[in-house]
């Protein structure tokens, strides 16, 4: 089986049969031909070329973080939304400790840069503007697609919060 740039399939070499791996839990379809770099996280563990919504990233087995390309990042987020009914999200803070963690890019070794993310969803990321990547870790993904878009979001004024308050009152 061979994997070509760009595809979420692997191609048999022999008759040409495209094969699909299931998509896991966290809805990434790992594609098991490992990447040659190595996660950041799991010592000496490879992470494996995989996709996510149509667009190819670099994950890990293991810890489940995943390497995604600042250049498909915003469209694989919007992707992702679109396929979501509605929003289930509850609030949760981000663990400002990750704040002060080392990560190394697995493509450059260079120290990431540890920000909250600049949409919702309340996490922090790693990025690394020399290769132009960021590390997700396990969920934080999932929580900034599914945070309200504050873009989409009309606010109410008092008059229909009052109402709301109302109808709630009544059961």
């Amino acid at each position: 089986m061979s994997l070509n740039p760009g595809q979420d399939f692997l191609r048999c070499e022999y008759c040409e049969t495209m094969h699909f791996p299931d998509v896991n839990s966290d809805g990434v379809r790992v594609l098991d031909v490992p990447s040659g770099h190595k996660c950041p996280c799991c010592a000496g563990l490879h992470l494996m070329h995989a996709s996510v919504g149509g667009e190819r990233i670099l994950y890990c087995t293991r810890c489940r973080g995943m390497l995604i390309s600042m250049g498909i990042f915003p469209a694989l987020v919007e992707e992702l939304r679109s396929r979501h009914e509605s929003s289930d999200y509850a609030g949760k803070q981000p663990n400002w400790d990750d704040l002060k963690r080392l990560v190394k890019c697995p493509m450059c070794l260079a120290p990431m840069d540890a920000h909250p993310y600049a949409g919702p969803g309340a996490v922090i990321i790693d990025s690394c503007s020399d290769c132009g990547f960021n590390w997700l870790d396990y969920g934080e993904l999932q929580r900034i697609v599914r945070a309200p878009d504050h873009r989409f979001v009309m606010p109410i004024d008092d008059d229909e919060r009052q109402r709301a308050v109302e109808l709630n009152a009544r059961g």
